[in-house]
Parts: structure tokens; C-alpha cells; sequence
């Protein structure tokens, strides 16, 4: 089957938050997004549809059925308001044998609960910063050493982290626990603050197995006043303090020495969370030059400019990366579906009982 014959279904979430929302800006940069990347795949000989999905899944399962689409650009991220169904969507594609960009259903639930991903590199001997995690008050004296940082467990994009999750006091670690449970729900990750530079990196899959490993980009902090984290402002608030203090310098060409050992380290965290095409790993340095892993993301933002900087000083282009993205999933079909997967399963769609 040719390019232009095959249909693509750029899937995403439609954002669900109301405009005065303090979380708004997270969700809304998902609709461009899915403009960039479905002129890409068009210019790039695709058959390119767009689906988003709000609160009702029957938008999912009508849409699957009447775009039939051979395979699906999986840009859904979690509904704001129920985070969990980003993996929730990733298991009907797999339910339905559709195949689709990125990592699996298991992935995404994974790496989006802080406290199981954090366990899973202890055990694996990744370095990670310690942690306790909490459900409720009353909470036990910390035995963490100041500073500590509070995070929901379970959100991303920088969601609930801002210059207070920083604490240095009990009274403060209790007030902020307290906070974050009222915002978000639990369980709260309270984890050990590791002051140094701050990387993301990107890796791709380039074969089944084949990682290759980014230039990093580096988050600056310039303003010394503020606590050098990257928060929800330094993300998505342009005309914040935070955000102009706070720049993004990608590429980052580290000494090879330096990235040899980050990089080694950046595929065992994708490794072990069993990823799949892509994804971002976030790494703060210390000043002796010890790693450690904030998270894995295996859904990041895959327009960023670190990204794209990144491919291009390996000397690939981003539009080449997201057709080799779509080339990568279809070649997950299963053999028995001859190519016509997605349209073998739309009459199962249709039954209702």
C-alpha cells in the first residue's frame, strides 16, 4: 500500500478545562499540535484525519468505525480533568488491534504513576531521587533531608509543580501535602531536592531495540531568587517571571565522557519502562556530576523545540521522524491482517450488546 493510500488518524484529546482554569495552558497546546503534525503527514504523501475525544468515549469507538483508519498518530495525552485515560485510549487501540505511534497502554500507565516508576528504577539500581510518597494527613516527620520537593503523583506536564512544592520545614511539607491533596487527590510524591543542571533528553527508536540517544536541551535558571525548578510558569506562562528566567538551550553538546554515561543511563530508563518509538527522559546533574532520574515521559511533547534541535544535530529532520513514526507502527500489524487491520475490525465496532 502507498503513502497516499494509507489513511492516518491523528488521534488527540479535546481540552476539557474551563478558560479561567490555572492548568489551561497544558492542555490547549495539544490543537496545534495536531495542526504541525497533520500537515507534516499530508505533505509527506498520507491520507491524514483528526479525531479528538472529550468525556464521551462513544466519539472514540464512532470515530474508529467511520474513518477506518490503517493507523493511528497517537497524540492522546489524557483528558485534564481524568489523566488516567491516556492509557485508558492507548488499550482500546490495542483491544481493537489498531496499530498506533508510541508506547503501549502499559507504558503510559507506568510512567504516569510517579511512585511505581521511581520503585522500579530503585530496584533496578537507576539513580533516582529518594522519595516517601502520602495518601492523607496527618504525615510523619520527615526523615528526608531540607529541601524536599511535593509533587501529585500522578499528573505531568509540570501540572501542581510551582515555587512552593519547594520546601524546607515540616510546617511547610504538611501545608503543601495538604494543598496538593485538595488540588489533585493523592497519592503525593515528597522527594528529595537535588540542587545542579537540569537535562531532557530525547530518545528515538530507530529499529526495534536500536535506541539512539539526543543532544540534550538544558532548562537555565538565571533568576537567583527563585527556586531553580521547572514549574507549570516556567512552561506555560510566557509573561511570568519564571518563564523568562528560565530558558530552554538546545542542543547541548555535553563532553563525550559526560554524555557516553548519561546517554547509557537515559536507555536504561526507557528500557526498563519498557518504551516504544520515543520519549523524553528529565535528569538533574549534581555539581560532582551525579545523575539522577525526575521521570521518564514515553508521550512528551512531540513538537518541542528539543526535539527538533536535537534531530537535526544527528542530521535528521523532524517531518522525516514523524513519517518514520506512522512507517514504525504499521509495521506492528499483526500478519494475519494483511494490511487491512483497522478495517477487518470496524463491523466489531458496530455491535452492540
Amino acid at each position: 500500500m502507498s503513502m497516499s493510500q494509507t489513511c492516518v488518524l491523528v488521534l488527540h484529546n479535546e481540552p476539557v478545562l474551563p478558560a479561567d482554569h490555572p492548568d489551561v495552558e497544558s492542555e490547549r497546546e495539544i490543537l496545534e499540535t495536531v495542526a504541525i503534525v497533520s500537515r507534516v503527514l499530508s505533505e509527506e504523501g498520507f491520507r491524514v484525519r483528526t479525531l479528538g475525544v472529550a468525556n464521551e468515549l462513544s466519539t472514540l469507538l464512532e470515530g474508529l468505525r467511520s474513518l477506518r483508519p490503517e493507523v493511528v498518530f497517537n497524540l492522546f495525552e489524557g483528558l485534564a480533568d481524568r489523566p488516567f485515560t491516556e492509557s485508558v485510549v492507548a488499550g482500546i487501540l490495542e483491544w481493537l488491534e489498531i496499530p498506533f505511534t508510541g508506547s503501549s497502554s502499559d507504558t503510559l500507565s507506568l510512567a504516569r504513576d510517579k511512585q511505581r516508576a521511581k520503585h522500579l528504577f530503585h530496584g533496578a539500581g537507576l539513580p533516582t531521587p529518594p522519595f516517601l510518597t502520602i495518601d492523607g494527613l496527618p504525615f510523619p516527620k520527615c526523615e528526608l533531608s531540607w529541601p524536599v520537593m511535593v509533587k501529585p503523583a500522578a499528573q505531568d506536564a509540570s501540572v501542581g509543580i510551582e515555587q512552593g512544592s519547594v520546601v524546607t520545614d515540616q510546617a511547610a511539607l504538611e501545608k503543601r501535602i495538604n494543598l496538593v491533596l485538595k488540588r489533585y487527590g493523592g497519592p503525593v510524591l515528597v522527594e528529595q531536592y537535588i540542587a545542579g543542571r537540569e537535562f531532557h533528553f530525547h530518545v528515538v527508536e530507530t529499529a526495534p531495540g536500536d535506541l539512539q540517544v539526543l543532544p540534550p536541551a538544558e532548562v537555565v535558571f538565571n533568576d537567583p531568587e527563585l527556586w531553580p525548578i521547572f514549574s507549570y510558569d516556567a512552561k506555560w506562562a510566557p509573561e511570568s517571571r519564571e518563564y523568562r528566567s528560565t530558558p530552554l538551550v538546545t542542543p547541548v553538546m555535553l563532553p563525550p565522557r559526560q554524555m557516553a554515561q548519561l546517554a547509557e543511563l537515559v536507555r536504561s530508563a526507557f528500557r526498563l519502562l519498557n518504551c516504544r518509538d520515543y520519549a523524553r527522559v528529565d535528569l538533574r546533574v549534581t555539581n560532582a556530576d551525579v545523575p539522577f532520574i525526575l521521570e521518564v515521559n514515553p508521550n512528551p511533547f512531540i513538537n518541542s523545540i528539543a526535539l527538533s534541535n536535537g534531530l537535526e544535530a544527528i542530521g535528521r529532520r523532524h517531518p522525516d521522524f514523524l513519517a518514520d513514526l506512522v512507517k514504525s507502527a504499521l509495521g506492528r500489524r499483526s500478519p494475519a491482517a494483511g494490511g487491512r487491520k483497522s478495517r477487518s475490525r470496524a463491523p466489531r465496532l458496530q455491535k452492540n450488546s
